[in-house]
């Protein structure tokens, strides 16, 4: 059943999945700072050296940071989902007729091709 959520919690879940993508997308980075970083273990230089360790350090606060946030995100997606279901639970027949409502233009949709 399909129900018409309050703008608040649209725009809530958009931001909650583009924070989702972007954490993702920072994941990544990191796994492939990690790999460059790897690869320069060979060379012997003091100055890559230094700055091998340096941006190891950062990569490791990067994380702790970012599994932070990732809970806490996943904490207020949970919120978001339970004060949909109030709603659905508070105005059921809403619920219904939104839901009816879209099928008959779906079915519409769906006849004209």
């Amino acid at each position: 059943m399909t129900t018409k959520k309050p703008d608040h919690l649209t725009s809530k879940e958009h931001i909650a999945s583009s924070a989702d993508h972007l954490i993702g997308e920072f994941r990544a980075l990191m796994a492939d700072a990690e790999a460059l970083i790897k690869a320069t273990e060979d060379h012997p230089s003091e100055t890559i050296g230094s700055i091998r360790n340096k941006a190891l350090e950062t990569l490791s606060g990067a994380k702790e940071s970012i599994s932070k946030l990732d809970g806490n995100l996943t904490e207020k997606a949970k919120v978001v989902a339970e004060g949909a279901d109030d709603f659905v639970h508070r105005n059921p027949w809403e619920a219904v007729g939104v839901a009816a409502g879209l099928g008959i233009l779906i079915g519409l949709l769906i006849r004209r091709r």
